[in-house]
């Protein structure tokens, strides 16, 4: 079974990495509309993605916004259809901190202790918890330290806070790098205690409301996007957001448009409307001295060796990417109101940064569609294999009747492998993924393919084995 997941990976891996796009699309000398347009149109096709939206910006201008495809209602997608973009919240929690920062109301490198009140934990190191820890990710917070579905039940940042008090540190405060949300679900909280604003009104009167983001908001009841999508193998399905922490979160609660990202691209780029001083631009765009992690942004080595700004945004039914480039000034951002087991965003986007370098984009598309049918394959198969299993239990019983148990079970192996597999999946995934925590719940999400066809290999092993063994023991029984 090992080896069929090691191809499917590896095949995978092959048909989402770099293609050609047909020479229709290779960008013009200039990048105009039209060929931006042309250009998500093609990807939205070739992904099969039930919708998108996108910005480009260039200096102080947003060169194209649009959306494409339907939402879960049914209606047109548009730069204006609000989504959620997980994780893309971080730059706007890391902006409004050094708002407050500039005006010298939190002190970057002061203890968070002596700035947030209720804050805590059992280990002693957490009075060294600074600030810039928080926004580097450096705290030494971690997702097998903290209590994360406890902290999922919170109904506000002040209660997020309190259940903070049993958690610990993996590391020295600034020793390493370790993404975990509760750094910046603390620094929203911070930004509440240090402005004595709510995090969403803050982010309104100082953020959103400064670049004209008026299709922005942190909480679902102000703003609403439709429900996301997951695909199933092959086929799109409508479904709520999982619930958790969401509302004012600092890690993952911003819902905006893509005409509003532009905005906010363009200001991050030095231009329009200034939140922050070029300085604190340059913080917050500056990697930590552990990691390459900054505050809310990393940077990445494009093709060519120039040097992005990117962060990306993972919910278990909306995905989210967005990059900026200080060489060119160019911004970029792709919504997709859909989560599968591959994130298209992050390549569509880097499709995009090839079209303003005047490069041929790579090939989008392809690799969650192959990916799901071999998975889909490996479901039917291990189907069949069970019926199979069980039908012919009587005749595999017969011919070890008479072996000892010690000299039987190895032959049970191949069947209970995956059983203890799906046993273990969560754990598996949360290894796979460097530890981050992963629920029963999440996996039936972006996941369910994969949960599926382990679900029906396990099942049909379970059937085997449970067949074999009743077997055997009836014809022991009747020699």
């Amino acid at each position: 079974m090992f080896r069929f997941l090691a191809v499917l990976v590896f095949v995978a891996g092959l048909v989402a990495g770099p293609g050609a796009l047909p020479a229709a699309y290779a960008a013009p000398p200039a990048l105009t509309p039209a060929a931006v347009d042309d250009y998500l149109r093609t990807a939205l096709d070739k992904t099969g993605l039930p919708g998108l939206s996108a910005v480009v910006t260039h200096g102080d201008r947003i060169v194209h916004a649009a959306g494409y495809g339907r939402d879960s209602g049914g209606r047109a997608v548009t730069a204006d259809t609000p989504m959620r973009i997980a994780s893309l919240s971080k730059a706007f929690t890391a902006t409004a901190v050094l708002i407050l920062v500039e005006e010298g109301r939190i002190g970057l490198d002061r203890p968070v202790a002596e700035q947030l009140p209720g804050f805590g934990l059992r280990d002693p190191r957490a009075g060294a918890v600074t600030v810039r820890h928080l926004l580097n990710q450096t705290s030494g917070l971690t997702d097998s330290t903290v209590d994360i579905g406890e902290l999922g039940e919170a109904g506000s940042l002040a209660e997020y806070v309190s259940r903070l008090r049993d958690a610990a540190l993996a590391t020295d405060p600034g020793a390493a790098f370790e993404y975990c949300n509760v750094n910046y679900n603390l620094a929203a909280r911070l930004v509440e205690v240090a402005s004595g604003r709510s995090f969403g009104d803050f982010l309104a009167e100082r953020v959103f409301g400064p670049l004209g983001m008026g299709h922005s908001a942190v909480r679902a009841d102000q703003v609403m996007p439709a429900e996301g999508f997951n695909s199933i193998f092959g086929r799109w399905v409508a479904r709520p957001e999982l619930a958790g922490f969401l509302d004012d979160s600092g890690s993952g609660g911003v819902i905006t448009t893509a005409a509003d990202l532009g905005k906010w691209l363009i200001a991050h780029n030095g231009h329009g409307p200034r939140l922050l001083s070029q300085a604190s631009l340059e913080v917050l765009h500056t990697s930590s001295p552990v990691d390459e992690y900054a505050m809310g942004w990393a940077p990445e080595s494009a093709d060519g060796g120039a040097d992005l700004l990117v962060h990306s945004g993972n919910l278990f039914t909306y995905n989210a990417f967005q990059a900026i480039d200080p060489a060119t000034g160019f911004g970029f951002a792709v919504l997709a109101n859909s989560a599968a087991l591959q994130d298209d965003t992050y390549d569509i986007v880097h499709g995009l940064v090839a079209l303003s370098r005047g490069e041929t984009p790579a090939q989008v598309g392809g690799g969650r569609q192959l990916f799901e049918a071999i998975l889909g394959s490996i479901a039917v198969l291990a189907l069949a294999l069970g019926v199979a299993g069980v039908v012919r239990s009587q005749r595999w019983a017969r011919r070890r009747a008479g072996r000892p148990w010690w000299a039987i079970a190895p032959r049970l192996l191949p069947a209970v492998l995956p059983i203890a597999v799906f046993a273990a999946y969560p754990p598996i995934i949360s290894f796979v993924t460097g530890g981050r925590h992963v629920t029963w719940s999440q996996l039936t999400y972006f996941a369910a393919p994969l949960t599926i066809s382990l679900s029906v290999l396990a099942l049909a092993g379970t059937a085997t084995v449970t067949a074999r063994l009743l077997r055997l023991r009836s014809v022991r029984s009747v020699q």
